[in-house]
């Protein structure tokens, strides 16, 4: 069985698109009715702006999600898959190519939920770093026991891989927790170039007003199951998907355990659609026998 996988954001890379833009009339299309959609050139800047400009919020989740989606969508008769998963960001272009969602619905909804969470994260300065070497339970426990203020917090954010997880929380509380990483024997602690602290309690005024836009979207059965990311299990009710989406904003990123889930249930070959190799590359450290192709 095959699994299609689409990455989310920190995949961009300037240029992305143009090819597709330039040789596959059909590409060109879904590339103009985005720009005409977001009411701005966004391919000027995925195809010539500068990597400051395609780092923008507003900017990097519609273009990574344009890119993973045209990119399918040119596949034809070839797209085939059994189940599909999106990392953050990458669970909307799952949910596209799979017919939960319509390519403008989608576009719309990622172009909010950028803008709402560049706004939490000017709200309530806050970031990320990633921790290398640690078990899952032995970062889960050190979190636990620090002593913070109040407004302070720091939580796992993204379940990656075996040895590998994004922490998310206040300034202050991921400096003391990358020290005490580190102090615990972890290979690398290191803080992360990210606008805020994602999927944590400081993205909650973004998951509010996300969640508003996703109740007045229609939502339909996808052509196969979907592994969302709160809870890694496979969903095909448009309710409980969007209820899921929705969550998702605050909740961690269970990547790791959706792999391993979607492998169980038959997953012997993995897809990744979309800019980079970021997924093939965690893929295969949760699983060394599967099969690993990209469509970039």
């Amino acid at each position: 069985m095959k699994a299609y996988v689409f990455p989310g954001q920190g995949a961009q890379f300037v240029g992305m698109g143009k090819e597709m833009y330039s040789t596959i009339p059909a590409a060109k299309e879904y590339f103009e009715k985005a720009n005409e959609i977001l009411g701005f050139r966004i391919t000027d800047i995925m195809f010539a702006g500068t990597a400051d400009e395609l780092k923008q919020t507003k900017v990097t989740q519609p273009a990574v999600f344009l890119h993973s989606v045209i990119l399918a969508k040119t596949m034809g008769d070839a797209f085939k898959p059994d189940m599909v998963a999106g990392h953050s960001l990458g669970e909307f272009s799952a949910l596209v190519v799979a017919g939960a969602l319509s390519f403008e619905d989608g576009l719309r909804l990622v172009s909010k939920r950028a803008l709402a969470m560049q706004k939490a994260c000017e709200k309530a300065p806050s970031t990320m770093a990633a921790v290398i070497g640690l078990p899952n339970e032995k970062v889960e426990a050190l979190l636990h026991k620090m002593n913070l203020d109040d407004n302070e917090c720091v939580i796992c954010a993204n379940y990656n891989c075996p040895g590998q997880i994004v922490i998310s929380g206040s300034l202050a509380g991921i400096d003391q927790a990358c020290e005490i990483m580190q102090k615990a024997g972890a290979r690398r602690a290191l803080k992360l170039r990210v606008g805020g602290g994602f999927h944590s309690s400081f993205m909650e005024s973004a998951r509010q007003e996300l969640s508003a836009a996703i109740e007045g979207t229609e939502f339909k059965e996808p052509l196969c199951p979907i592994y969302q990311n709160v809870d890694a299990k496979p969903y095909t009710d448009a309710e409980s998907i969007k209820k899921n989406l929705t969550a998702q904003l605050t909740a961690p990123v269970l990547w790791q355990q959706s792999v391993e889930n979607m492998i169980a249930d038959g997953a012997d070959s993995f897809l990744e659609i979309g800019p980079g190799k970021v997924l093939r590359g965690l893929v295969s450290r949760i699983n060394k026998t599967v099969a690993l192709e990209g469509l970039e």
